[in-house]
């Protein structure tokens, strides 16, 4: 009692200016969480019934369209009966994402796993091998797209964006432009201008008969932007790097790529752990930009799926809100994660070897 009364005094009541506006902020929930509960839980409508939903004229939340559309909203416009083949893919990743998460495990062989569970996701949600009936991309959607998109690209875009911050900062002037260039380029314009090069430009520049999957090109866009942003990240942590980290490894007769694997990079990373996170987080949010070249990720498969169902039409609001606690609990919980990792490095100190 004393250690919360304590909290009080030193988090919200520690000056006039914080005590007014805690003051301020206690009425505002006491008035907006009672209306709140209201209409989410004392007057909802749990059950899938479109008629109850409609009696109560919206003074209640119409929770029934998310049970009733479900499967609409996770696998989008995937075929029905074959639903269990993302759903399948989604546990596999899932498993391995909570793998990477316990540090005992990151090893060699983590790779290997995503290389495998990835590869798997990819096969069971195309097909065409082991008797799968093949799903073109154009019916791939929900949150098994999402995570594919955010997956994917942040794992081609990381090894990108280190090589191109280690080009940037490189003796070398030729090469030192071509990665400011690119840097530069692709960080002076928005996503969704590099979406729409990568789904309607990129195809008149390649060679007469020659195709690219718009999922493929929409990845590639997705990889290349997300690459520049990380790259100026990681840029700042080897600028963090005391230059005489890198002076002392050469006197010990390391070579400058041993320095930067051994010695420069694992400091710079564990510096700029929550710009890294941060990073992630922004890039698995963008992904909702695809909905605008009609690949119909966890955002779009809501459009579709109420779009084009007058019975359910009016209760949008329900099921956006649906969709972002999903957001929020991906993104909480990179959050919370990347504290818990930065607790560990500064509890421990870096490693360095030769």
């Amino acid at each position: 009692m004393n250690r919360a009364l304590r909290w009080m005094r030193e988090e919200l009541f520690n000056g006039f200016g914080n005590s007014l506006l805690t003051l301020i902020m206690t009425a505002l929930l006491m008035w907006t969480l009672p209306k709140l509960a209201s209409w989410a839980l004392m007057h909802a409508v749990f059950r899938a019934d479109a008629d109850a939903c409609r009696a109560i004229e919206h003074a209640g939340a119409c929770w029934g369209v998310i049970s009733e559309k479900l499967r609409a909203i996770l696998f989008g416009r995937y075929p029905y009966e074959l639903q269990w083949r993302p759903a399948a893919g989604l546990v596999v990743t899932f498993a391995v994402l909570g793998a990477s998460a316990v540090p005992r495990l990151w090893r060699k062989s983590l790779v290997l796993a995503w290389v495998v569970a990835i590869a798997g996701f990819i096969v069971l949600m195309h097909g065409g091998v082991a008797g799968l009936e093949v799903v073109p991309t154009s019916r791939w959607g929900g949150l098994p797209l999402t995570l594919l998109l955010s997956v994917v690209g942040l794992a081609v875009a990381f090894p990108m964006g280190v090589l191109l911050a280690l080009g940037r900062r490189s003796p070398w002037p030729v090469l030192r432009f071509i990665c400011a260039t690119y840097i530069e380029i692709i960080r002076g314009v928005p996503l969704i201008s590099v979406l729409f090069m990568a789904s309607f430009m990129l195809p008149l520049l390649l060679p007469q008969g020659f195709q690219l999957d718009v999922l493929l090109r929409v990845l590639v866009g997705i990889t290349l932007f997300t690459a520049a942003y990380l790259a100026e990240v990681v840029r700042g942590g080897l600028q963090a790097v005391p230059q005489g980290q890198w002076m002392a490894a050469r006197a010990l007769g390391l070579q400058p790529w041993q320095v930067q694997r051994h010695v420069v990079l694992p400091q710079a990373l564990r510096a700029v752990v929550p710009a890294l996170v941060n990073s992630f987080i922004g890039t698995f949010k963008d992904t909702s930009l695809v909905m605008i070249v009609s690949l119909y990720e966890l955002t779009g498969a809501l459009t579709l799926a109420l779009g084009g169902d007058p019975t359910w039409r009016p209760f949008y609001l329900e099921g956006y809100l649906f969709i972002a606690a999903i957001y929020w609990a991906f993104c909480f919980g990179m959050s919370q994660y990347s504290r818990w990792i930065e607790r560990r490095l500064n509890a421990r100190p870096v490693r360095v070897s030769a």
